[in-house]
């Protein structure tokens, strides 16, 4: 009797310990089911019912009624009102009450009318057509695979989670776009994932190759002023409209990295972002036309330099319905970079910034690095008024989890909550995220609000950037050259160490690139001694006895942040050990795991970078 009342015992542990188990799929929205409240409303649209269903879960009160009121805008803005068990939201659209709805969820009780900032709020998928996903550290795409089967289920619940942060738009492969994307049955799936984001408020848009039109269509050319060429985008974007009817657009790189564009047949960018605009005008489309570029037209020059080089001449010169976007920094996502001046180069054409999610550059999946630090800082260059919308580069994969790392998802969750609103605080965004994800605990937010400064420190304090390894951008390479790669991709050619000192010098007396930034930051970081000491070595090639603002000579200060950075991993660990108890064990030790990589690949960027500046430094 006692041996079974002890076995028991054992089942009913386990089996508790089964329910508890925590994989990271529920994502922020982890509501509990109350199903108490009593929602009213008068639409019967699929957005609304959705809202209607949300609250009727999981929201803890007694009654809400949702209500459309013409006199708000249409564009998602919503009013909650009422008291606390009895609830009102009003809004001018069904997409705003269903944002509305999930304010209301995650307790978000702004005072009057809550509307977004940006029209556009889009999440770019670098996702291949094969399933793999270029920058992708959590498993294969959740829309491709080679079988063409689609997961409904994850669908519904991707589109679940972006609607509840606002965002509205999706990319849905990637930016290297195979032509096949633009196939008939690749746009059947197209209709599909649309048919399901769509009462989600979310519309889709794709990446496209511009030479479609000769390696899908079987044309000779993909020259945008070739008749042909122009008829075959027309008739395509027909095909697409009629499966579609809410079809976004199209995102194009043109020229860029090896793809083709207009320059292959002496045409400009604006000349063929103007072809595929006049393909997607008369069904309300728009062209997302991508300054990341590099390479051959600009043979010689810096190549922080070549979006403004190659791009000002097209300002005014596109169409309508054509939007720029660029990326935060004027290089490649680096740990940290000055703005890109292209922002304010181009006076005349609206532009969309484009930030990266997926940590390409900051550990991957393996590092915990929370991201709106980062986007607050290029916020405070650049006024999001001049902007009209926000791309973002997912993070999403078929991960469990979704995003490889379990603190990552607090960057997809950072990045709609600031493209609805960019004077959210990275602090405010945190302690929610914390309460809705983990638990609200001032020294996990702590670590998450140092996390990005401490990666500068561990892997390129004081400016230095893009000294990774070639293929992956994993690990320090601080001696990288290749012989057959373009210059512009070598680490050598960015840190310039030698036994003079280290840093690119982009002032006026070298590349020039400061002069590109307006009144005052052309001056400030055209002086060694204005510029600030986090673009120091951006800007300057500084020599190592150069004294910094500490009065360290610049090599001391070097060794002390790669040092600090490591620290600040060791202390993540220990408020990790510490926070044990608060967390459900899975999820737990699956952070713990990935600490633990981020503590030695940290202690590997610091022994790998001092071990080869003191080459140049201690001479």
């Amino acid at each position: 009797m006692q041996k079974k009342s002890l076995l028991c015992t054992i089942s009913l542990l386990l089996f508790n310990l089964t329910v508890m188990a925590e994989d990271g799929s529920k994502l922020w929205m982890r509501h509990k089911p109350y199903n108490t409240a009593k929602v009213t409303i008068h639409s019967k649209s699929a957005t609304a019912e959705i809202a209607k269903k949300e609250l009727e879960q999981y929201y803890d009160g007694k009654s809400v009624a949702l209500n459309i009121d013409k006199s708000l805008p249409t564009n998602g803005s919503y009013v909650i009102s009422g008291t606390q068990n009895d609830k009102k939201i009003s809004a001018g659209s069904d997409i705003g009450l269903l944002y509305g709805a999930y304010a209301l969820l995650r307790n978000d009780m702004t005072q009057g009318v809550n509307q977004p900032a940006f029209g556009l709020r889009i999440l770019n998928h670098w996702d291949n057509l094969d399933s793999s996903i270029e920058r992708g550290y959590a498993g294969p795409s959740i829309f491709w695979n080679k079988e063409m089967r689609l997961d409904t289920a994850r669908i519904h619940e991707y589109a679940r989670a972006n609607a509840s942060i606002g965002i509205n738009g999706t990319v849905l492969n990637n930016v290297n776009a195979s032509p096949k994307m633009l196939s008939r049955p690749y746009l059947l799936k197209v209709k599909q994932i649309a048919d399901i984001l769509r009462p989600y408020g979310i519309r889709v848009y794709l990446s496209v190759n511009f030479a479609s039109p000769m390696r899908l269509g079987g044309l000779r050319t993909a020259d945008p002023l070739n008749t042909g060429v122009r008829q075959w985008w027309k008739k395509k974007a027909k095909e697409i409209y009629r499966e579609v009817p809410d079809f976004g657009g199209f995102l194009v790189k043109a020229n860029s990295e090896g793809q083709p564009g207009p320059g292959d047949y002496g045409r400009s960018h604006s000349d063929g972002a103007n072809m595929l605009a006049d393909a997607v005008a008369p069904f309300g489309g728009t062209i997302i036309w991508r300054s990341f570029v590099y390479g051959a037209n600009h043979k010689g020059e810096d190549r922080v330099k070549q979006a403004v080089s190659e791009f000002e001449s097209c300002d005014g010169k596109f169409r309508k319905n054509v939007i720029l976007q660029s990326k935060n920094g004027p290089l490649d996502f680096q740990p940290r970079e000055p703005y890109a001046p292209i922002f304010d180069r181009m006076q005349k054409t609206p532009q969309i910034a484009e930030l990266q999610i997926t940590q390409e550059y900051l550990g991957q999946s393996n590092h915990l690095v929370y991201l709106a630090p980062m986007w607050k800082e290029f916020f405070s260059f650049v006024n999001p008024k001049k902007l009209i919308g926000i791309a973002g580069v997912a993070n999403i994969g078929d991960d469990a989890n979704w995003c490889g790392h379990h603190f990552a998802q607090a960057n997809w969750y950072a990045f709609g909550r600031l493209a609805w609103n960019p004077d959210l605080s990275s602090r405010n965004i945190a302690e929610e995220w914390l309460e809705q994800t983990f638990v609200r605990d001032e020294a996990i937010l702590s670590m998450m609000l140092r996390s990005r400064e401490a990666c500068v420190d561990y892997m390129m304090p004081l400016g230095l950037h893009h000294i990774f390894k070639f293929d992956h951008h994993y690990g320090p390479e601080p001696d990288g050259f290749k012989a057959d790669y373009p210059l512009e991709w070598c680490p050598v050619y960015y840190h310039q160490a030698d036994s003079a000192g280290v840093g690119f010098d982009r002032s006026t007396k070298g590349t020039g690139a400061t002069a590109q930034y307006p009144t005052p930051y052309c001056t400030i970081y055209d002086s060694m001694t204005t510029c600030p000491e986090r673009y120091l070595l951006w800007f300057h090639h500084v020599p190592w006895t150069y004294r910094t603002l500490s009065g360290r000579t610049l090599w001391d200060e070097m060794q002390y942040r790669y040092n600090r950075g490591v620290k600040e991993v060791e202390d993540f660990a220990s408020i990790w050990q510490e926070s044990k108890k608060l967390i459900d064990p899975q999820r737990w030790q699956e952070v713990n795991e990935k600490l633990s990589i981020q503590l030695k690949d940290a202690k590997e960027w610091r022994d790998t970078c001092l071990d080869y500046f003191s080459k140049f430094a201690t001479k």
